[in-house]
């Protein structure tokens, strides 16, 4: 009888012991889940960066960025375009330039095309929603947030830096490049999203 009892208190003892495993492998799985969010929101931003000298255009087919007009372009002018994939959805462009005519303003947009040997090898700016009709020139279509626009104005030094930020990310395989322009971007009907001849052009591999 005595062992009876025994046993019946060891069987209180486990099933209490483990109502207590129970609560504390609840507890320990929400602190875990805690910081696993908390490490979560600490990873890297995913990254591209693209840090090259302008090439003459015949070398298109090997060089990372390439000019099509030496003089507004140099060779051996430097170029950096970094991508970032925001974790709200977005995307952050940034483009810098060094060594280039001093006090000038460039057009500069993401397109979707490599860089080639001719300006017109890289493609059509790249647009989250394609227009219909190319070559697109509607604002409604052209325009700094269906597009990627990095338009600069470099300083006495030739150097320059802009930035776009957009709500949404690049299809895959849809962006290839970023292409230097003669002039600022247009924004009114019938010429949205042009700026004039394309004077130089950089690989970028947008995620």
């Amino acid at each position: 009888m005595a062992r009876h009892k025994l046993t019946l208190k060891h069987k209180r003892l486990i099933a209490a012991g483990a109502a207590v495993a129970a609560v504390a492998g609840g507890l320990g799985v929400a602190a875990n889940a805690g910081a696993s969010e908390t490490v979560a929101e600490k990873v890297p931003v995913p990254k591209l960066v693209v840090k090259t000298v302008f090439a003459p255009a015949d070398t298109a087919d090997v060089a990372p960025a390439v000019t099509y007009n030496a003089d507004l372009v140099p060779v051996a002018g430097r170029v950096q375009v970094k991508e970032e994939l925001r974790r709200d959805g977005g995307t952050r462009v940034e483009l810098r330039l060094r060594d280039l005519v001093a006090n000038r303003v460039y057009g500069a947009h993401v397109h979707t095309k490599p860089c080639g040997k001719l300006p017109a090898d890289a493609g059509p700016h790249y647009q989250d929603e394609a227009d219909p009709k190319q070559p697109s020139v509607d604002p409604e279509y052209a325009n700094p947030e269906n597009e990627v626009w990095l338009d600069v104005r470099t300083n006495e030094d030739g150097s320059a830096r802009s930035v776009a930020v957009v709500d949404w990310r690049f299809r895959e395989g849809g962006a290839r490049s970023v292409v230097l322009h003669e002039a600022a971007t247009s924004t009114h009907e019938g010429h949205a999203g042009t700026a004039g001849a394309r004077l130089a052009c950089v690989n970028v591999p947008f995620k």
